[in-house]
């Protein structure tokens, strides 16, 4: 793909945001989109969003599980940019029906980070020595892909289907759980839908981090002391609308819960 086109994929995506609308699937439409075309299509599209006063406060990996690979016929990790319109507090109603499109509710753990992560070469090790703690969170993933009709382009020039998120109100330190075996908990509208644990992503949460740390260091971009960084979700996808409640509890870390409108 050229420029011109890179940049105007990325602004398609962002007024597909502000429109709530949905667009046909970069990979039908450019049958040269590489994954580096397509990070390059989600910067512009990140671009315009701190342009209209958004800040970066995090990164996520996503499509880490093979339940959610195969939901979505994508089957390897994606990543993007989180920014501070996406986060809600716990406790707080989360309005996916004026922000959203086709909105996926997803159980994950977030990781705070206390030193920075500069790629290639992390290990983890250093994932871990640089965690300062982690948070049961929910992702609210969101396609501006038509019908989620999506390959890894498709996802990583969406940045990587972000939508919003909620971290609980517990943070514990990642000496304190395993967070290979941790179990994680969903429940919708007071009913368990799934259950899941820390393996489910890469063999445990902490692989992802450094999958993401190595990945993104490869564009010269580093995961920042002070910032949000979900790992990937440990369950099937939820559609979730206006109405819903779901509550999310991880062994050894604590719960998350979130009340759509």
């Amino acid at each position: 793909m050229n420029k011109q086109q890179i940049l105007a994929c990325g602004d398609e995506l962002y007024n597909a945001i502000l429109q709530r609308k949905t667009v046909k699937p970069l990979t039908q439409r450019f049958n040269d989109i590489s994954i580096e075309d397509a990070y390059h299509i989600s910067l512009r599209m990140v671009e315009r969003r701190v342009q209209a006063g958004a800040k970066i406060i995090g990164k996520k990996i996503g499509v880490t599980s093979k339940t959610v690979q195969d939901m979505l016929n994508v089957h390897q990790p994606d990543f993007g940019y989180l920014t501070d319109d996406m986060a809600y507090s716990q406790g707080e109603e989360m309005p996916i029906s004026e922000k959203l499109i086709q909105p996926k509710a997803e159980g994950e753990i977030a990781f705070i980070l206390k030193k920075d992560l500069i790629g290639p070469g992390i290990t983890n090790a250093d994932v871990l020595a640089a965690t300062e703690c982690v948070i049961p969170c929910f992702e609210i993933v969101d396609s501006r892909i038509e019908d989620w009709n999506i390959k890894i382009q498709d996802t990583v020039a969406d940045n990587a289907s972000c939508g919003l998120f909620v971290l609980g109100d517990k943070a514990v330190s990642p000496s304190k759980v395993d967070l290979s075996t941790c179990g994680m908990v969903v429940e919708k509208n007071g009913q368990i839908i799934s259950t899941g644990a820390g393996a489910a992503a890469l063999g445990s949460p902490v692989n992802c981090v450094t999958w993401l740390a190595n990945t993104l260091g490869q564009f010269g971009i580093p995961l920042k002391a002070g910032e949000v960084i979900l790992s990937g979700s440990l369950v099937p996808l939820e559609p979730v609308k206006a109405g819903d409640f779901m509550s999310v509890s991880i062994g050894g870390i604590g719960n998350a819960s979130v009340r759509f409108v």
